[in-house]
C-alpha cells in the first residue's frame, strides 16, 4: 500500500509537469507532441479537445498462455478522470459495452475502451489501432502511448453531444500504470486485483472542416 501512496503521488508530480502548458478550450490552442511515426492521426483529422487523465490502471490475476509462470495480471479497466487545464473534470474514462446499435457490423455490447462526456453525458467507443514504448518519447516504467479509433458513439442527454464526433484519440504522455511486477504466479492468486495509479493526457480528434 505505501508502495502504491508513493507511486501515486509520483505520478501525480510528472503528470503537473507533462501538462504545463496543455491547452484544452479551442483546437489552436492544442499543442500535440511529437509521437512515433506509427501514433500519427490520418489526414482529413484534426485535433479539437485534449484532457489530463489522472486514476488507475486495473489489473486481475488470470491463467496466461505466454507467461512463464502460467499467470499474469490482465487488465480489466482503466478508471480514470479527464480534466482541463483550469483542473475542472471534463471526461469520466474506463471500460463498456458498445451499445451503439449503427456501427456496421455490430458491434453487440462488445467491451470497449470508453470516454463519457462529464457535461452531456455523450459517450465514445474505441478500439486500439497502434501502440508505442519507444523509449525515445516514453518513459521507463509508463503504459504505452496509443492511437485508437472510433468505434461507436451515444448522443448522451442533449442529442448533440461533443464526443460524438471523435474521429480518433491518441493516449501520450503516460506517467505509471504497468501492471506489478509480482503478486501473480500461483493458483493462490488466481483473481487477485491490483489497482496502478497512472496518468495520460488524451488528444481528441474530429474530421477537418471540409472532409
Amino acid at each position: 500500500m505505501t508502495r502504491y501512496i508513493l507511486t501515486a503521488a509520483r505520478v501525480a508530480v510528472v503528470g503537473l509537469m507533462i501538462t504545463t502548458g496543455v491547452r484544452a478550450a479551442h483546437a489552436e490552442d492544442i499543442t500535440v507532441p511529437p509521437v512515433p511515426d506509427n501514433l500519427n492521426v490520418d489526414d482529413g483529422n484534426e485535433v479539437f479537445l485534449v484532457g489530463h487523465g489522472v486514476g488507475t490502471q486495473n489489473y486481475v490475476c488470470t491463467t496466461s498462455a505466454t507467461s512463464v509462470s502460467g499467470f499474469a495480471f490482465s487488465l480489466f479497466t482503466p478508471e480514470a478522470t479527464l480534466f482541463n487545464k483550469e483542473g475542472k473534470q471534463l471526461i469520466t474514462h474506463f471500460f463498456s459495452p458498445n451499445s451503439d446499435p449503427t456501427v456496421k457490423p455490430p458491434e453487440a455490447g462488445t467491451i470497449r475502451v470508453t470516454w463519457e462526456d462529464s457535461r452531456d453525458s455523450s459517450r465514445v467507443w474505441a478500439k486500439l489501432l497502434e501502440q508505442s514504448l519507444d523509449e525515445r518519447f516514453v518513459q521507463k516504467d509508463a503504459v504505452a502511448w496509443l492511437k485508437l479509433q472510433t468505434v461507436g458513439v451515444d448522443v448522451g442527454t442533449t442529442g448533440q453531444g461533443r464526443l460524438t464526433k471523435v474521429t480518433f484519440i491518441q493516449r501520450l504522455n503516460t506517467a505509471g500504470g504497468l501492471a506489478p511486477a509480482s503478486g501473480c504466479s500461483t493458483f493462490e492468486d488466481l483473481g487477485r486485483r491490483a489497482f496502478v495509479p497512472y496518468s495520460a493526457d488524451y488528444f481528441f480528434y474530429k474530421q477537418s472542416h471540409g472532409n
